[in-house]
């Protein structure tokens, strides 16, 4: 069986992109020493076109066979020509209303009730799947997260789009792995109490 990980970037407040939920603003703080921990832990979550700059397109999935993301996330590469940009991976789901036409035939859309697809696909035998994005996705599956793997970046941003908008409620977490890196960079995986 599989496990959902939310793999996220924030900001030390919280926040995964401004208001309007770009993130572009994070990259300011990909230096050399972060982008080795990335390419050495994660691999198969930088895009196809970064992997081929950074000479790993080759490098097996480590973590994860699987990548879902919402619409919104999504549509920044699809708007730069990246119609499959985890294509190194087995499967890409987009979860999209909007969307009745995959862009792409590795591209898998997803509507409807999504936390029991994504029950079915945690069933399948594999590495893992990756929530890539974004808050709404991440508020709808909230029940079905098994791991948190949260990228901390050295910027406090005041207000944003959060991580989920899943409201007050207590879910408890075990914190099973930090890894501080010297950019000021955290990595910090929680999983699932009970």
């Amino acid at each position: 069986m599989r496990k959902l990980t939310y793999f996220i970037a924030t900001t030390v407040d919280g926040f995964i992109g401004a208001p309007d939920g770009d993130g572009d603003f994070f990259y300011g703080h990909l230096d050399a020493e972060f982008v080795e921990h990335l390419k050495a832990e994660y691999p198969e979550t930088i895009a196809a076109q970064g992997r081929a700059q950074l000479g790993i397109a080759d490098t097996p999935p480590k973590r994860f066979d699987a990548v879902l993301m919402g619409r919104a996330t999504y549509e920044p590469g699809l708007k730069a020509g990246m119609a499959s940009p985890y294509g190194h991976l087995p499967e890409q789901y987009v979860v999209s209303r909007s969307l009745t036409t995959s862009p792409d035939p590795q591209v898998q859309l997803i509507s409807g009730d999504v936390a029991a697809r994504v029950r079915e696909l945690k069933a399948r035998d594999g590495l893992g799947i990756w929530l890539c994005g974004g808050a709404d996705l991440a508020t709808q599956l909230i029940d079905e997260i098994d791991e948190f793997v949260v990228k901390t970046y050295p910027v406090f941003a005041g207000t944003g789009m959060p991580m989920t908008r899943a409201g007050f409620g207590v879910r408890p977490l075990e914190l099973t792995g930090v890894t501080t890196l010297g950019g000021g960079q955290i990595v910090s995986t929680y999983v699932r109490k009970g």
